[in-house]
């Protein structure tokens, strides 16, 4: 471990007469490793989810002397360390394997788990040294790592804008004969820590591998702190400000609790605000229908008497509550079932939608659930039911996990396609929960076309299929 500890002198930074290159051909930005936020969210990942997720190596099953000289699991001591200091356990997860490779080594020596952290070791000094033996230990390393961390670089910064080794943000340095110019704290305390470029591209790539995930659309994140509920599509997150709405557009699809610097990963979207199959009118009079993101303007007073509709139902908004529907087809006298409604034929049993006169057979009971839960199922003979014309099959709304039975591979469906989870950690990294699976028959699986696969969290040579069937 390379770094600077407590007891080194300030370092001098030396400009040279030759211009430095800002930065090296890498993925990574040296200006900006973590967020701040990512730095000190200590709601991102609760113990249940630590303890899981050391599973991956041998500190699930390693336990210790903590600080206090207390027999600890390895979670537990640092669960501990990161509540005592304000860190985000997930930081700290990702300095175990950046500077040992502890949380993913199978077998690592005692040398490894002595200097967990590599904290007080610096470049030319020895490990036998008397002076640094207090922080030998996996206890004694989180520990102290998070204190110098949370009470020397971090407070640091916040009373007068630098380290005591003279980083801080927008202060240029030269590291590795590169200049780098830190963003925030988060990133000027990992080049005090470790004043070298490599370990900071580790740290940056192991952390982005694990915890910045990039959820498909469809999904659903919950503020874990104010219960908030957003929907993520297209790389966007869109607020869903009411229950209702929520509850006729989502009733079915899973809800990952998220912190909050995970759901401001994204850039805001457009609300979600009203439940599906509204009845909106515009400053103009017009009375619209909502459908997921459409609007559709009822033509006139006939029509809007024909089908069937409740005057009391309305609700008079802005345009700008307006403008965030997609303009659909006018609803005419004509229109049939614009809402839609499920029919079931007396014969056979099957179920269909049917909208604008059209009827879209549903394969299984699982889709007739995600997408149609607690709604009335009409009896139509064979003959009525033969009148419609058939659409495409019904297939599962974005967000769902399904599963075919008697195979191990799990799919999220995203954009209408099933995108492959490749392996057991990716899957809970991203928060997902076993009883959100959705076993259903292959043809109902493979109605959704194959998709891009979840990149996984693990090494491409780590990575493997689910093992058993859920």
């Amino acid at each position: 471990m390379r770094q600077w500890i407590a007891f080194l002198s300030v370092v001098s930074i030396c400009t040279s007469l030759t211009p430095l290159p800002l930065f090296a051909e890498t993925e990574v930005d040296y200006n900006y490793l973590l967020g701040d936020d990512e730095l000190t969210d200590m709601t991102a990942m609760d113990f249940e989810t630590l303890e899981a997720f050391l599973t991956r190596g041998s500190l699930a099953d390693y336990e210790t002397e903590d600080v206090n000289g207390h027999w600890e699991s390895a979670a537990q001591v640092i669960w501990d360390s990161a509540q005592a200091f304000d860190l985000n356990p997930q930081f700290i997860l990702t300095m175990l394997q950046k500077e040992q490779s502890l949380i993913e080594d199978p077998d690592p020596s005692q040398d490894q788990l002595a200097w967990a952290m590599g904290y007080a070791v610096c470049d030319d000094c020895s490990k036998s040294d008397p002076f640094i033996q207090k922080y030998k230990g996996f206890g004694n390393q989180i520990y102290y790592a998070s204190k110098r961390i949370r009470e020397s670089f971090l407070d640091d910064l916040e009373s007068r804008g630098y380290t005591e080794n003279g980083l801080g943000p927008g202060i240029e340095i030269e590291i590795d004969d590169i200049l780098v110019v830190p963003a925030n704290n988060a990133t000027s305390i990992l080049y005090a820590y470790t004043p070298h470029l490599q370990g900071n591209e580790n740290f940056s790539l192991i952390w982005d591998r694990w915890f910045t995930h990039t959820y498909p659309s469809g999904t659903l994140l919950q503020d874990k702190e104010t219960g908030g509920i957003w929907y993520i599509q297209f790389g966007r997150r869109r607020a869903i400000t009411s229950r209702s709405a929520y509850l006729s557009r989502f009733p079915t699809q899973p809800v990952i609790a998220v912190s909050e610097s995970v759901i401001n990963q994204y850039p805001e979207g457009d609300p979600i605000s009203f439940p599906n199959y509204s009845l909106l009118r515009s400053p103009r009079g017009t009375v619209y229908l909502i459908v997921d993101d459409t609007r559709r303007g009822i033509d006139s007073q006939e029509a809007f008497r024909a089908i069937g509709f409740n005057s009391d139902e309305i609700i008079d908004v802005t345009w700008d509550d307006l403008a965030v529907y997609e303009e659909g087809e006018p609803i005419t006298i004509a229109s049939v079932s614009p809402g839609g409604s499920l029919m079931q034929n007396t014969t056979t049993g099957g179920v269909y939608f049917v909208e604008e006169g059209k009827k879209y057979p549903i394969m299984s009971k699982q889709i007739l659930k995600a997408r149609f839960d607690g709604w009335a199922i009409f009896p139509q003979s064979p003959e009525d039911l033969e009148a419609y014309p058939t659409g495409d099959y019904v297939t599962f709304p974005d967000g769902t996990l399904v599963l075919a039975e008697g195979s191990p591979d799990v799919f999220v469906i995203s954009e209408g396609k099933r995108r492959l989870i490749p392996d057991e950690s990716t899957f809970l990294a991203y928060g997902w929960e076993w009883p959100q699976i959705i076993v259903t028959n292959e043809r109902s699986v493979l109605l959704q076309s194959l998709g891009e696969e979840i990149p996984s969290i693990l090494d491409q040579s780590e990575s493997t299929i689910f093992d058993t069937a859920y």
